[in-house]
């Protein structure tokens, strides 16, 4: 289990990583810089909110910075690392590969590390192959040794995904990042979609890991190690 520092919009940023300290997780994520992280733009596309804090929420995004400043990713990585947790490292945009190099050279961050490409976020890098590959590779100059996966904004969940797999790297999948399942196809579980992406690994020659194989290739401290 993964355990988010990124919190939800708008959450001060003291509280977010109070979860790496209460639960001792494997494995947290990092977010490696800001952005403008912008909901906005998909309100016109929703013609009827469910609930009355909806069209709020969207329109507050419009002016909204996500903040991962130098100082706090400092301060998340020391509790992560006193926590023996994994940091997963957001990557939102190509900058945030240039911060993450920065912190390994001042011995901030630790090698190995496991990459988290965020993509298709109004406000970050666009979710294209090309880009992904620009990623993949720019990280290789600059980082070296890592693992990484990949997750996509809608519809291109699943053809980054797949572009993830196919140059060696892994996937994320779920209704966090899309609601489909396929065109027009609403997915009815985040478990649907993780057996599509499942099945299409299969089709390639790639094997899902089992929980005992993700904890080695991440390095992980092992479930006997947290606190819950």
């Amino acid at each position: 289990m993964c355990f988010t520092t990124g919190g939800k919009l708008g959450e001060p940023v003291e509280n977010r990583v109070r979860v790496a300290s209460n639960l001792k997780p494997e494995l947290t994520s990092l977010n490696a810089g800001s952005l403008n992280f912008a909901l906005f733009h998909i309100k016109n596309q929703i013609k009827e909110f469910k609930y009355d804090w909806e069209e709020a929420y969207l329109d507050l995004t419009e002016d909204f910075i996500f903040p991962n400043t130098f100082k706090t990713m400092r301060q998340y990585l020391e509790i992560i690392y006193t926590n023996e947790a994994k940091p997963e490292f957001e990557i939102y945009d190509m900058g945030m590969i240039n911060n993450l190099a920065f912190m390994l050279q001042k011995g901030i961050a630790k090698q190995p590390v496991y990459l988290q490409f965020v993509m298709g976020i109004l406000g970050g890098i666009p979710a294209t192959l090309e880009h992904l590959i620009y990623l993949v590779e720019t990280a290789r100059k600059q980082i070296g040794d890592f693992q990484f996966s990949v997750c996509a904004a809608g519809r291109a969940q699943i053809p980054m995904c797949t572009g993830s797999l196919l140059m060696g790297g892994h996937a994320r999948v779920g209704l966090e990042d899309s609601l489909y399942l396929e065109k027009g196809v609403l997915a009815k579980s985040s478990a649907e979609q993780v057996a599509k992406i499942i099945r299409i690994g299969r089709e390639i020659g790639i094997e899902p890991a089992t929980p005992d194989e993700a904890r080695k290739i991440l390095r992980l401290k092992g479930i006997g190690a947290v606190n819950f």
